[in-house]
C-alpha cells in the first residue's frame, strides 16, 4: 500500500511538472529585458547580445535582448502574476520615428543578429520556446528570418 502511494505521488509530481506552462525562472530576467538601459542602446554598443529588428536587413526599429523571453507579449516584472507587459521595439527617431518604433515585438520581427561570442540565439514561432525556429550561431545574423518572419513569439540562448 505504501509503495503504491509513493508511486502515485511520484507520478502526480511528474505530471504537475510536465503540465506546467513555464519554469519557475522563465520570467526571472523580465525586468532586465524590459527596463535595462541596454535594451535600447545602439546595438553595436549594448552589452545585450541579441538584436531583433522590425524590418529585414537589420533595419528599422530594434530591441536588444539580454536574456531568454518565454513570451514576447507577456513579461512579468518582479515576477508579478497580475501585471504583464509586452516587449516593444525601441522608439527611435525624434521627428520621424523609425518603422516599427513602439510596436510589439511578437509577430512583428523580420531580422536578427547574435553578437554573443559563445551562445546560439533561437527565435521561436510559438511562446515557450516551441515550434519552428531560426537559429543564429555566435556572431551570425539573419537579414530575413526564414521560419519566423513576422511570426515570432519567444527567444532563448543555448550552448
Amino acid at each position: 500500500m505504501r509503495k503504491a502511494l509513493c508511486t502515485i505521488a511520484a507520478a502526480s509530481a511528474l505530471f504537475a511538472l510536465a503540465a506546467s506552462p513555464a519554469r519557475a525562472d522563465d520570467n526571472y530576467y523580465d525586468d532586465d529585458n524590459l527596463f535595462s538601459i541596454e535594451a535600447c542602446e545602439s546595438p553595436d554598443s549594448s552589452s545585450f547580445n541579441f538584436h531583433i529588428y522590425y524590418n529585414s536587413g537589420l533595419n528599422g526599429a530594434w530591441r536588444n535582448i539580454g536574456y531568454h523571453v518565454y513570451n514576447f507579449d507577456v513579461l512579468r516584472p518582479g515576477g508579478s502574476s497580475h501585471d504583464t507587459y509586452p516587449l516593444r521595439f525601441c522608439s527611435e527617431g525624434a521627428s520621424s520615428p523609425w518603422p516599427g518604433s513602439g510596436q510589439h515585438i511578437k509577430n512583428n520581427a523580420a531580422s536578427g543578429e547574435n553578437t554573443h561570442y559563445k551562445y546560439k540565439a533561437h527565435v521561436y514561432y510559438n511562446s515557450g520556446y516551441k515550434g519552428v525556429q531560426d537559429v543564429m550561431d555566435p556572431y551570425q545574423h539573419h537579414d530575413r528570418f526564414i521560419n519566423v518572419y513576422n511570426e515570432n513569439a519567444s527567444f532563448q540562448w543555448t550552448s
